[in-house]
């Protein structure tokens, strides 16, 4: 495991669409799908894993 481990934002809009944004980039949004799903698939793809839990706005 990457220490500090490289973390990817997956987040569900209000306005129908997810974003993966990019932390390292300032944020930056690589990735935008219509679904969270499909979002998930594509994060699945290049191998990223899931973290499940909460983060607060220290952490990031």
């Amino acid at each position: 495991m990457l220490s500090p481990p490289y973390v990817l934002l997956l987040l569900d809009g209000w306005e129908g669409s997810c974003r993966v944004y990019d932390r390292a980039k300032s944020y930056k949004v690589i990735f935008t799908s219509s679904t969270y799903e499909e979002a998930e698939l594509w994060l699945l793809e290049d191998e990223y894993e899931l973290i499940e839990r909460r983060v607060s706005v220290s952490e990031i």
